[in-house]
């Protein structure tokens, strides 16, 4: 019982990440000692149908490793639900101390995962190197703008995904990206089922493919898929900086003004040019608890998982 209630926490805190554009449960994944063991249960989902589907439940509950599945994702929705309006107003009224407490929990989080990286050399530096730029183009691109229709909630749903397994990729900003984000959000907010259920089915298809192909990376090249997923959460910092100036605005679905292109300022700059206080001290502290907080979890989880060897 404390094992499933600590791993539904892990989900939850999961859950939380994944509502904020920006941020990655991957992330969470990682740092809390469960992600290889996720990506290979949800490997394992396929080929538990054949024995389910000729009546050995057991042996198919055991091949996907669905009690760990269910806890966890149970955890998750528990969260996108019940905090999806807390994150979307902490956001939109505190916004400089939420992003600092997230910039110090992937800062830490870059360090736990790279020192995981076996052996050092030019491979696993070209790797690290492209993570870096592959984030960072994410977070400069500028969002474009799909239709709400069951195809791209859909298609959205399968790219989302593939964005929250990775460490520094945020399936929310992902969304954000394809002009998608509020409908979504709005969507979990208001109960809409249908555009719910029509963005978890693209959700399940991206799921099983992309868990299963980043799995087997992990088993063959562990080392340099390491060091990209590094890079990738080192590259995801520029889009949690707390402090930016808005550069251009877009209407969203329900007819607000939201930041389209913004850049990033350091914190007196971001004082003289809004007249607003930057609340550095704060900024510190709440970075600072965030990445205590990384560090007590990695303590108290215990995460020292077996290693395969890098190529």
């Amino acid at each position: 019982m404390k094992n499933a209630l600590l791993l539904y926490a892990k989900g939850m805190a999961m859950g939380a990440a994944d509502v904020v554009p920006g941020v990655s449960g991957g992330t969470v994944a990682f740092i809390t000692g469960i992600y290889d063991e996720l990506l290979r249960s949800i490997s394992a989902v396929p080929y538990a149908a054949r024995p389910l589907l000729r009546g050995r439940i057991g042996e198919a509950w055991s091949t996907a490793n669905a009690s760990f599945l269910l806890i966890l994702f149970a955890g998750v929705l528990t969260s996108i639900l019940s905090l999806a309006r807390l994150i979307t107003y902490l956001l939109e009224e505190h916004p400089i101390p939420v992003w600092s407490f997230f910039f110090g929990l992937i800062l830490v989080s870059v360090h736990l995962v790279g020192k995981e990286i076996q052996r050092r050399n030019l491979t696993r530096l070209v790797s690290f190197c492209l993570g870096i730029g592959f984030a960072y183009w994410i977070t400069v691109a500028a969002p474009m703008q799909w239709g709400s229709g069951s195809v791209s909630l859909f298609l959205a749903g399968a790219i989302a995904i593939c964005a929250m397994i990775l460490p520094g990729i945020s399936g929310s900003f992902i969304l954000v990206l394809l002009g998608l984000y509020q409908v979504v959000l709005g969507a979990v907010k208001s109960l809409d089922v249908g555009v719910m259920m029509t963005f978890a089915a693209g959700c399940v298809v991206g799921l099983l493919s992309f868990a299963r192909l980043l799995s087997w990376l992990l088993k063959r090249w562990r080392d340099l898929t390491l060091a990209f997923l590094t890079g990738l959460m080192l590259g995801s910092l520029n889009k949690v900086w707390p402090w930016k100036e808005t550069l251009t605005w877009r209407t969203n679905s329900s007819g607000e003004n939201v930041p389209l292109l913004q850049q990033n300022l350091m914190p007196g700059t971001y004082g003289d040019l809004t007249g607003q206080d930057p609340q550095l001290l704060l900024a510190v502290l709440l970075a600072v608890g965030g990445i205590v907080l990384v560090l007590s979890l990695e303590w108290f989880a215990g995460r020292r998982q077996p290693m395969t060897e890098g190529v």
